[in-house]
């Protein structure tokens, strides 16, 4: 294998399952080769404490002009390996792809960013602008990687490492999740006239929602498509014989770009109000709040990986994603961004991940070419 197949070989084979899920062990010991990977070569590296045991990890090569700076940013966890159908940390080559948890999402990118920094050391080459990689975690579950990285940064553009099928991502939705509370009164099942059963008032709120959702299908944006909501968690009810005095969903609301998820809030809240005869609450603290990306065609960073794409030969224009990712809150934080990498994310999370290999080679050098094209 070319050294940048073996250093993704090496990644898959951690165990860097989010601490959040099913028990995983967290992004410890992928920090661990990450930093020991930069340190072997002379590259500047240290540590972002972020949780116990779980930090952001640096590496710096200073550049021709200090006072720029480039962030290549890839998050070290992954999600569960629940359902898996292939060996979650036996990475293994065939047709052309690498299979294993991680491979496409997303430490095929994080290895490419790795050896991107690597050779141009090896080389003795100096880049226009200082680059730092940060290699973050807690992306899979609450963002706090990304977040504590961007406490003091301080850069004019960031390439963050996504399955994108090697295209330059400007836009992605932002996300809304939250509960949604039905309250009822108990009562014996032999007298359900004495009580209000919280679950059939559950329905007809699904059922608002899911006419709000015909709604929302009718805004399109041209490159992410159209607002989604979905009711992706139901409890209620204490057992069979009892008239259910509470039920509660989960919503995940995909947010377009320019939309806030404060109006977002105050939109559902009104659908409840409107609701006559059901007494029902969207719950504060909301569980994730996420805006979304949206970063102008003409910036800096757009320009620059359009060029570098159309120099290699591949689609150079840029696009949208529906899902989300670090990239919204490095350009919140006011540094312009795009969402680049290897593999699709129909792959990402899926029981048998892969990620094609030709693609990792060319990620790395299209890496590569954009830091010594970014000025």
């Amino acid at each position: 294998m070319s050294p940048v197949l073996q250093t993704l070989a090496d990644l898959v084979r951690i165990n860097s399952v989010n601490s959040s899920y099913d028990g995983g062990p967290g992004e410890g010991e992928v920090a661990k080769y990450v930093r020991g990977f930069f340190e072997a070569r002379g590259i500047e590296t240290w540590e972002q404490e972020v949780f116990p045991g779980r930090p952001n990890v640096m590496a710096r090569l200073p550049g021709k002009n200090p006072n720029r700076r480039l962030v290549l940013e890839a998050h070290t966890d992954t999600v569960s390996v629940k359902g898996m159908t292939i060996p979650p940390f036996e990475p293994e080559i065939r047709d052309n792809k690498m299979f294993g948890r991680g491979s496409c999402d997303t430490k095929a990118g994080l290895a490419t960013m790795m050896h991107a920094l690597a050779s141009l050391k090896e080389s003795g080459i100096t880049p226009p602008c200082e680059v730092l990689l940060a290699a973050v975690v807690d992306e899979e579950y609450s963002y706090r990687g990304v977040v504590k990285l961007c406490e003091e940064l301080k850069a004019d553009a960031a390439i963050v490492a996504e399955p994108t099928e090697m295209r330059a991502v400007i836009a992605t939705k932002g996300v809304l999740r939250c509960r949604i509370v039905v309250h009822g009164k108990s009562a014996h099942s032999s007298k359900p006239h004495l009580g209000l059963n919280a679950i059939t008032h559950m329905a007809r709120v699904i059922a608002a929602i899911e006419e709000d959702n015909t709604r929302m299908a009718a805004l399109q944006h041209p490159l992410v498509g159209c607002g989604t909501c979905n009711i992706g968690v139901i409890t209620g009810g204490v057992q069979v014989n009892f008239v259910p005095d509470r039920c509660a969903i989960e919503i995940d609301r995909r947010l377009l770009p320019g939309q806030r998820a404060s109006d977002a809030v105050d939109h559902y809240r009104q659908l409840l109000r409107s609701l006559e005869g059901i007494t029902a609450e969207l719950e504060e603290p909301l569980l994730l709040v996420d805006e979304a990306l949206d970063t102008p065609a003409d910036s800096a960073v757009v320009q620059t990986a359009t060029q570098v794409l159309d120099d290699m030969g591949l689609n150079a224009e840029p696009c949208g994603v529906p899902f989300g990712c670090d990239a919204s809150k490095l350009s919140r934080a006011g540094i312009p961004s795009i969402v680049f990498g290897p593999g699709s994310i129909d792959r990402a999370h899926t029981a048998d991940e892969y990620v094609e290999l030709d693609q990792v080679e060319q990620a790395l050098e299209f890496q590569r070419r954009f830091i010594l094209s970014f000025t």
